[in-house]
């Protein structure tokens, strides 16, 4: 089923991003960095959900990445994406993967209506500084989670360091990531992202920082959140 709410879209970014559809799952390609991104971030998700057996929601899914990991490890996925080009080239990969995932061309404010808490968690990652409402996109979470369900993110904090690194270094001089990936003013504080959580009802579990080494093409966590960060809220 399909539902694009065009009221909490960036039309651009979504261009942007489906321009990429046809090289996502190239690991050598401009998607390169969330290939290697990704272990780092199953494994948050892993260490402080259940996945097996779980129902989980990936919003922003992109081509699949985190989707087809999540479902690895035994979880059912519904994934969303508004971008048609990238939907088209995650059910092409299931045939590739033999795993399932149900790919959706929808907006969450859409699903939300329809799928009132029926999620145990819900991932949401490389995605809230890429529209124009992050507040509505978290509040759409939490009204589809179940009672102790799980919110994890993953975002940009908006830091002199994370404008150095994440758009000068990585899209600039490195080349890790196309040109115009990201918009500075979009990043988001912590404290930012705290608040509307809490105005989600949703309670602030872990904030951890994601180190990325590109030259060895790992990635980790840490304490230190000043520029990439993943967070876990608990619906309450």
């Amino acid at each position: 089923m399909n539902h694009v709410d065009k009221t909490n879209v960036s039309q651009a970014e979504i261009n942007k991003f489906g321009a990429l559809a046809n090289r996502w799952w190239d690991p050598q390609g401009p998607q390169r960095a969330l290939h290697e991104l990704n272990p780092a971030r199953l494994g948050y998700v892993r260490d402080r959900s259940f996945l097996r057996g779980a129902r989980v929601l990936d919003v922003g899914c992109g081509a699949g990445i985190l989707s087809e990991a999540l479902a690895r490890e035994g979880a059912e996925v519904i994934a969303l994406d508004l971008a048609p080009e990238l939907i088209d080239i995650a059910q092409l990969h299931l045939l590739e993967s033999g795993l399932k995932v149900d790919y959706r061309l929808s907006a969450v404010e859409a699903l939300a209506e329809e799928m009132l808490a029926s999620f145990d968690a819900i991932t949401c990652m490389e995605m809230l500084e890429h529209v124009p409402d992050p507040a509505s996109i978290l509040r759409a979470c939490a009204s589809l989670l179940k009672p102790g369900g799980k919110l994890f993110v993953s975002t940009l904090n908006r830091t002199p360091v994370a404008f150095a690194v994440a758009i000068v270094g990585a899209e600039y001089v490195a080349g890790l990531l196309p040109k115009g990936t990201h918009d500075y003013k979009s990043f988001i504080k912590p404290s930012e992202l705290s608040a509307w959580l809490r105005e989600a009802g949703l309670q602030l579990d872990d904030v951890s920082g994601l180190a990325y080494d590109p030259i060895r093409g790992k990635a980790w966590l840490n304490r230190r959140t000043e520029i990439n960060y993943l967070a876990c809220a608990v619906k309450v």
